[in-house]
């Protein structure tokens, strides 16, 4: 699939001010720091689509691009570490829990994974929990061109190996580096897939 057009639709600081659900949507989140706006530019081919900031938890809203006019990329907040005051935090938090566990248009779940880091609990958390409510996701490993080739298949595979011991079913996966484009086709090709069947 080719990304012919990626525009901005939208900000919601609430899940109510979403806006209706009217296409197929894939969300992305991580950690903060794990280099989603990035990932996000690199898919769509575009440089500013998302910010990128070098101060983690920039993104503070749920931001609606619509892609091709067929399918909306979703950028959620990340979790973790963040500067924001906590009651401003609580409430994107919030934001996005309803988000994942009620927007019927929601088709797929993108979570990104630093390929830099052995298993950390909170990423191990959060699948657990998409699995539980029963939301699809998939796994982007990102930052490879950040780490040696060794290490990396060393923390992907420590990281599944620890997933399966609380989801049932390997989730697919992807490798990615945003300054080489690593794992763009992939991914997109995931999507249209997935556009395929809905």
């Amino acid at each position: 699939m080719k990304v012919r057009s990626a525009d901005f639709e939208t900000s919601a600081p609430e899940y109510e001010l979403c806006p209706p659900p009217n296409l197929p949507e894939f969300a992305f989140i991580g950690r903060s720091n794990v280099g989603k706006s990035s990932l996000l530019n690199m898919l769509t081919g575009r440089k500013a689509l998302a910010r990128v900031s070098a101060r983690p938890g920039a993104t503070q809203m749920i931001n609606f691009f619509t892609i091709n006019g067929n399918w909306s990329l979703v950028d959620l907040p990340g979790y973790g570490y963040s500067k924001t005051p906590q009651a401003v935090r609580e409430n994107f938090q919030k934001a996005v829990s309803d988000y994942l566990a009620n927007r019927e248009s929601l088709s797929c779940v993108f979570v990104l994974i630093d390929g830099r880091l052995t298993p950390q609990k909170i990423d191990l958390d959060f699948c657990d929990w998409l699995a539980v409510g029963g939301v699809p996701f998939v796994i982007a490993f990102t930052k490879a061109d950040k780490t040696k080739a060794g290490k990396l298949k060393s923390n992907v595979e420590a990281f599944l190996a620890e997933l399966a011991d609380r989801v049932e079913g390997e989730p697919r996966w992807f490798v990615t580096s945003a300054p080489e484009s690593k794992g763009r086709e992939e991914m997109l090709e995931f999507i249209g897939q997935v556009l395929e069947s809905c």
